[in-house]
């Protein structure tokens, strides 16, 4: 079985019409994508690293677009448009058609991802594949519904400097756990104990099942239900604007003496980041990745 493509052009005002008529005609799917996706003309409106600074659309859309809908192979395409001309009122569509065949989607979706070297002795394996390197620290993660696969730069920023940390014996908090792969990583470097705290309870679902796939015994609680407690290592890799209204609290968490990380900070709101949590810690150099920062400092 095959299926057909249709791609109409769009713009910011039609996109989202076009796409609900599409599917009320029978699509069986129906996406909106940039139109400039991959090109210097890329508009960055979900706060990802941009070289200019976006002031329009408003967040949400792009000012071209392209809508994609899915329909089976033999879907009278002529008959669509006019259906399409019809449900919207707009004329004179530019559009396209691609056909794909059926494959195996599973293992399509799964070729799209490789193991990832943090270091020669850190893995992230997804577990399909087998480890590149046997002897090394491995942790079987799958993409899933939390973020953290490894594969973002600042996940990896962390779990770089989760290996350099000498975590024996040492308590370690993960704050705004996501996937768990931080906590799961410290557990593994031979952290003693290791709590993850999120807000949503989906990642904390997440978590747990991640860290019984890696054989881990780690503490998941929801941020509303977490005690008081202090550790000797912090890290979390969330929001900017989150880490600057968390700040106390991670502060507080933090036994004095203890190390801090914190990822999620493009480099323009690191100057900010490092005058706030300035009141607690001594602030070490940033470690830069890509268009991401990585802050570290010990608790006073």
């Amino acid at each position: 079985m095959a299926w057909l493509l249709l791609k109409i052009h769009a713009n910011e005002n039609n996109a989202d019409a076009i796409s609900d008529a599409l599917m009320h005609i029978g699509a069986l799917s129906a996406s909106i994508e940039d139109a400039n996706a991959e090109t210097e003309a890329e508009q960055a409106i979900f706060g990802e690293p941009s070289s200019q600074a976006v002031q329009y659309p408003p967040p949400g859309i792009w000012q071209q677009n392209i809508v994609t809908a899915m329909f089976d192979e033999d879907v009278d395409t002529a008959a669509v448009i006019a259906a399409l001309v019809q449900e919207t009122g707009i004329a004179n569509f530019e559009y396209s058609t691609e056909t794909i065949a059926e494959q195996d989607w599973v293992r399509a979706t799964q070729a799209q991802f490789d193991p990832i070297k943090i270091t020669n002795n850190l893995w992230v394996v997804p577990t399909w594949h087998d480890a590149p390197n046997a002897d090394a620290i491995n942790i079987a993660l799958d993409p899933g519904l939390a973020f953290g696969t490894g594969s973002h730069p600042t996940t990896s920023l962390c779990l770089e400097w989760l290996t350099q940390q000498g975590l024996q014996n040492h308590t370690v908090l993960d704050y705004g756990c996501g996937s768990g792969i931080l906590a799961i990583a410290a557990k593994k470097l031979g952290a003693q104990q290791v709590v993850g705290v999120d807000i949503d309870a989906q990642a904390i679902i997440a978590s747990r099942y991640n860290a019984e796939q890696n054989q881990v015994s780690i503490n998941f609680v929801d941020a509303s239900a977490f005690t008081h407690q202090m550790f000797d290592v912090v890290v979390a890799n969330i929001l900017s604007s989150a880490l600057m209204v968390l700040a106390p609290v991670l502060a507080k968490y933090c036994k004095v003496g203890g190390k801090l990380a914190l990822s999620g900070i493009l480099v323009e709101q690191q100057p900010a980041l490092i005058a706030r949590y300035s009141e607690w810690f001594n602030m070490e150099a940033p470690t830069q990745k890509d268009a991401w920062i990585l802050l570290t400092g010990t608790k006073r």
